[in-house]
């Protein structure tokens, strides 16, 4: 479960924001759209707790996030939070598999390497786990960042632009993996875009 309440954020005296409150359960999922410039990954930095709020909450699993310590935060988000880049970002030296495992590491987990391997399994990319990642197409590439999402069985997934860069098919693809992903461990989807083709795909929906 995610909710916010009366989150604001400035970058300076002329560029504030003010956002409206929103309400994800566990299992459901939750569309924020928006054009460019109206504080649309601004605001899903808020709710990962990469950026501290001027004023207003952010609570994740009963807990107020804004009241953890730098410390704890960094815990909190790296083990209760996944994320889903627009640009998935690996560490080119290590293999798949190896850059699933990190998301354990960070969060200070044992490596569930057959976690690891059940992702990779239903995601379909089972048998590149031994490539790097450059050597994926950009949409293995996809896949692989949302198992890694997936990696600790966070109650939060936030998705920043996850469909921006491809085409209708894998656009449908992506959505239906992030939200069976986000059913099977029982966790809210937040997805974050500018991508009209996403409205038809979401019942609750907040506009920036």
């Amino acid at each position: 479960m995610l909710a916010t309440n009366q989150l604001t954020f400035a970058y300076g005296p002329s560029r504030q924001f003010v956002f409206p409150d929103v309400y994800c359960a566990d299992r459901e999922a939750l569309l924020i759209l928006g054009r460019s410039g109206t504080g649309k990954t601004t605001f899903l930095h808020l709710l990962a707790l990469l950026l501290r709020p001027q004023s207003g909450s952010v609570t994740m699993n009963q807990t107020e996030l804004t009241q953890l310590s730098p410390a704890e935060t960094a815990a909190f988000r790296a083990s209760h939070v996944g994320i889903v880049y627009q640009k998935p970002h690996f560490v080119s030296s290590l293999s798949v598999l190896d850059n699933l495992l990190l998301a354990n590491y960070l969060a200070e987990k044992p490596q569930n390497k057959a976690r690891a391997r059940e992702l990779a399994g239903q995601l379909g990319f089972g048998d590149h786990l031994s490539k790097k990642a450059n050597q994926l197409s950009q949409g293995e590439q996809q896949r692989v960042s949302i198992a890694r999402a997936m990696m600790n069985q966070p109650g939060v997934i936030l998705a920043d632009e996850p469909t921006s860069s491809l085409d209708d098919e894998n656009t449908a693809r992506v959505v239906d993996l992030l939200r069976q992903q986000s059913e099977q461990i029982g966790a809210s989807l937040i997805v974050v875009t500018h991508d009209q083709r996403l409205k038809d795909a979401f019942a609750n929906q907040v506009l920036l």
